[in-house]
């Protein structure tokens, strides 16, 4: 492959189609791609929880949602690819990067551009892929090692010569979503003007959910530390986080924000935290992204999904069964998560508070 060819294309489709925190961690190989070509435009196709995005993304200017059949949801996939090919055929696409974790396949979003008519396209591709694939970039992992998502992808941008030198995620966040963030707060009766953490126990896989009850252990721990603490996750999962903090005992200092945050009012909520403590979930790049540290309960389902570029602290345990790839443990316990420890998580989140960088700080580092 030549990277001058690279250079001077204008359109490019850039093909996301599985989770959020995915996106995210695609975005230094965004921004990447849209500094190689002054004025260059990027689309990007991504899942519908992918698309959610959208504004949050400076560097990409279109989004497109589409539910692949090939790529795993929760939802029913689209039983669209004819419309889908013919959305991307009127796009006049100069060429298509295809971003996939080592264990998905590249070639039925390639098949599809290539039905489009969309004359440069780079993956990694672990066969042959022929003229499916313009730009092939072998596939190595993981007999050669499994780099982070982050260096995945800016390694295969970097095969067409596309570079930058901000690796960081990014997640921009508006005065309109930092406004529906302090009515939340108000609404909720958080205290004005006082610092706080955010917690969040959910995650889409079961997984990667530390145990409810070890929560409220945390809650009580972090309690001392003289900050309000505001749960967070979506609608359905408000239930769940009221026991957290029934289970917990504390009547004061503790708030539900479950299903009262869109996504830019949780990047706000999040990005003006002093420090964050989660499951390994798509708040964990969002805070990445704004340089909020991380107390990050890290399941050991795969390895390469760490927090990037930001201050924070891994726990799990070591289990004979890590790395399985697995939404719900194989196992049925939970092990690498349940073997931490609610003290442990108190202690970490202590270390990053002493810290004492302010926001300012945090965003220059």
């Amino acid at each position: 492959m030549t990277t001058d060819s690279w250079a001077g294309l204008r359109r490019i489709l850039c093909v996301r189609l599985d989770n959020m925190g995915d996106v995210l961690m695609t975005t230094p190989a965004l921004r990447a791609l849209k500094r190689q070509c002054p004025g260059r435009r990027l689309t990007l196709l991504a899942s519908p929880s992918g698309a959610v995005l959208a504004p949050h993304l400076e560097d990409v200017d279109e989004v497109m949602a589409h539910r692949a059949p090939w790529v795993k949801h929760a939802d029913t996939p689209d039983d669209r690819c004819e419309a889908l090919i013919a959305d991307l055929r009127r796009g006049g696409f100069d060429a298509a990067v295809i971003f996939t974790v080592y264990s998905q396949s590249a070639l039925p979003a390639a098949l599809a551009c290539h039905m489009a008519g969309i004359p440069r396209v780079l993956a990694h591709v672990r066969e042959n892929p022929y003229e499916l694939v313009s730009d092939w970039v072998k596939e190595t992992e993981p007999q050669q090692g499994i780099r982070h998502e982050v260096q995945r992808q800016l390694d295969l941008v970097a095969a067409v010569g596309a570079h930058c030198t901000d690796t960081r995620l990014a997640f921009k966040t508006r005065s309109r979503d930092r406004a529906r963030m302090a009515a939340a707060l108000q609404a909720a009766q958080v205290p004005a003007g006082a610092p706080w953490i955010v917690v969040h126990t959910g995650a889409t896989a079961a997984s990667r959910r530390y145990g409810p009850r070890k929560f409220a252990d945390v809650l009580n721990g972090l309690h001392a530390a003289g900050r309000s603490l505001i749960l967070t996750g979506s609608a359905h999962e408000h239930a769940a986080v009221q026991q957290i903090v029934s289970d917990s005992g504390l009547t004061d200092g503790v708030y539900n924000l479950a299903g009262a945050l869109d996504l830019g009012a949780l990047g706000s909520l999040i990005e003006e935290a002093d420090l964050l403590v989660s499951n390994n979930t798509g708040p964990v790049h969002i805070a990445a992204a704004v340089q909020t540290p991380v107390v990050d309960l890290y399941a050991l389902t795969n390895p390469q999904h760490t927090p990037w570029k930001v201050a924070h602290r891994l726990l799990h345990r070591d289990v004979s069964c890590k790395y399985c790839y697995r939404s719900v443990c194989p196992e049925n316990t939970n092990a690498c998560l349940e073997g931490v420890t609610p003290q442990e998580v108190v202690d970490a989140a202590r270390e990053l508070l002493a810290l004492r960088r302010t926001r300012a700080d945090r965003r220059a580092a």
